[in-house]
């Protein structure tokens, strides 16, 4: 019998099936600050749906995110999932709310999972607006998005073999340790301290809880990272929002595209 939370993942793809006229999608994509643009780039959009209308998505609530769930159709006839809706642990309403759209992707049919975000840096050789790859990540909520004895392996989480494609499109793409922690409040200098202590490289509010969910529903798992500002006591001034959308603004003109070729080798390259 399938749970709840499986139930409601499938009653979303039917609906977005139902809206689309598609029936599966081979690949999904989660939106963060910054990476919107990919939609421009990755091929024609067949269809798109208000986010609110899909059960189990909520609109945005975040300014920088479209609040939208894209079909797009790539040069090479494969379909893409563009998820421009995500939900965030602090807007409380629980964890299956955040992983829901990775959940959906996989009752659609996908078989690889792009999560991008924007975040925090602890790295000082990493400008603002400089694209990372997550090579692992410190899931630092005290939440978990499976229940009961449900064990994962999550030792090749982010897949070594699409970090490879994706360096294969630009060889200069750094790796680093990203950690989630639950805000709204970004962190005290204290806090980022001690992240870079456990080994962080960038900080963030999503990602991670979303990686465990899509390794449960068995996507293979790509993670990027924009820098959008360095970390509280890395740079001196306070920390604010309109900061991070001018960075994801200014550094959209080169993810976008990057995005979209990564994304049409990994369909080029099935596993």
């Amino acid at each position: 019998m399938k749970t709840p939370t499986e139930q409601l993942a499938n009653t979303a793809a039917d609906t977005v099936r139902r809206a689309t006229g598609i029936e599966h999608f081979d690949v999904a994509v989660t939106l963060g600050s910054g990476w919107k643009s990919v939609v421009e780039h990755l091929g024609v959009t067949a269809a798109t749906l208000d986010a609110a209308t899909v059960p189990g998505f909520r609109g945005s609530a975040v300014s920088g995110h479209s609040g939208l769930l894209s079909a797009v159709r790539m040069p090479t006839g494969a379909y893409a999932l563009v998820i421009g809706a995500r939900t965030h642990l602090y807007e409380g309403h629980g964890v299956d709310a955040v992983v829901h759209g990775v959940r959906t992707a996989a009752a659609l049919g996908a078989r690889v999972m792009v999560l991008t975000n924007g975040a925090g840096g602890l790295n000082p050789d990493w400008e603002p607006g400089h694209p990372v790859l997550i090579e692992d990540h410190l899931n630092l909520t005290a939440q978990s998005p499976l229940t009961g004895a449900d064990f994962i392996d999550l030792t090749d989480l982010y897949s070594t073999r699409l970090k490879n494609i994706a360096r294969s499109i630009d060889p200069t793409l750094p790796g680093g340790v990203y950690a989630q922690l639950g805000g709204p409040q970004y962190e005290t200098p204290a806090e980022v301290r001690m992240l870079h202590a456990m080994g962080a490289d960038m900080v963030g509010m999503s990602t991670a809880l979303e990686a465990i969910a899509a390794r449960a529903s068995g996507l293979e798992i790509l993670g990027f990272t924009l820098i959008t500002n360095m970390a509280a006591g890395v740079q001196e001034t306070p920390l604010n929002h309109a900061e991070v959308l001018e960075a994801g603004s200014v550094a959209e003109a080169r993810l976008g595209p990057l995005l979209a070729r990564v994304l049409t080798a990994i369909v080029s390259n099935p596993t």
